[in-house]
């Protein structure tokens, strides 16, 4: 399994640079990839948020406008942020992930069943809570066919990253850097990071009683979002590090985050049917113990940091 995940994180590591490739191709027809697509999507529309807060600072009369002439521009050097790419793939994938289920195992993209038993809850905290993720699910879906993403949505060093490039961008004259500063000032006051989806799915997950814990880390129970969630916390790996497990030529990393989650065979073996019904398990499945699981990823991981 350690030779398995090491070709595993080699074929992470070359995602970024084949994806900014493939991003900023202008011959789409032999790039026709759905993810390609999104990911793409979603660049232009948080350098269109970005340029449209700055043209609102700087009182253009018609913001969105003046953006569509700079808005490519935007997007291209935020294309370079090898961060804010691997999460916005990541998020794609995740979609994918959930069309993919809802067609195969009639799974609700918006209301699993875990999220459904939270919203009943008779403590009122933990079912307003459930109720606001119930609404961001939506939202999510919404954006993901649209190939959108709320700058609000972004996890708060990417979002942070964002409005540096934002900095860059507009330039090192006084009046480009008070129109900057005041876009930054007007985007930071809009944002809740507590209300983004990944914080509601945080404390769901939180509040979840612990005897009960192991509900999240079935697909079919708690929905891709939150089972990504949980895959992640449980096995001390990134939450976008944790969907791209799930993804067909990962199948090691899956293995060993579910194992390090402290899933038995059976269970993993459920989970493996659930997201990938036409591959075999890795063999010595049964022979791997959390510890040791935890141990491989934590390796490879200081491999990666070692590497960057």
């Amino acid at each position: 399994m350690k030779a398995d995940l090491a070709v595993a994180d080699r074929a992470i590591a070359s995602n970024g640079p084949i994806l900014v490739h493939l991003l900023c191709s202008d011959d789409n027809s032999i790039f026709s990839d759905e993810i390609v697509a999104r990911v793409r999507g979603m660049f232009n529309d948080l350098s269109r948020q970005l340029v449209v807060a700055l043209a609102e600072a700087a009182g253009h009369a018609d913001p969105q406008a003046w953006a569509q002439t700079i808005v490519d521009d935007l997007a291209r050097q935020l294309m370079a942020e090898e961060a804010l790419l691997a999460h916005l793939h990541a998020l794609a994938l995740e979609w994918q992930l959930t069309e993919r289920l809802q067609g195969r195992l009639a799974l609700d993209p918006v209301l699993p069943p875990l999220l459904q038993a939270r919203i009943a809850s008779s403590e009122p905290e933990v079912s307003a809570t459930a109720m606001n993720l119930l609404a961001a699910q939506a939202r999510f879906g919404q954006l993901q066919r649209r190939m959108q993403l709320p700058l609000a949505e972004l996890p708060s060093d990417l979002f942070d990253g964002a409005l540096a490039m934002l900095r860059a961008f507009a330039g090192d004259d006084p009046g480009s850097r008070d129109y900057a500063m005041s876009a930054e000032h007007s985007l930071r006051a809009r944002r809740d990071g507590d209300r983004s989806r990944l914080a509601l799915l945080q404390r769901v997950l939180a509040a979840i009683p612990a005897g009960e814990a192991d509900l999240a880390l079935s697909v079919e129970n708690a929905g891709v979002g939150m089972f990504v969630s949980a895959i992640a916390a449980g096995s001390g790996q990134p939450r976008d590090l944790a969907i791209m497990a799930t993804t067909e030529r990962q199948l090691a990393r899956l293995a060993l985050t579910l194992a390090a989650c402290g899933l038995r065979p059976e269970a993993i073996a459920a989970q493996f049917m659930a997201l990938h019904p036409d591959v075999a398990l890795p063999e010595g499945l049964a022979l791997l113990k959390a510890d040791a699981a935890a141990a491989i990823l934590a390796d490879a991981a200081h491999g990666r940091h070692a590497a960057g």
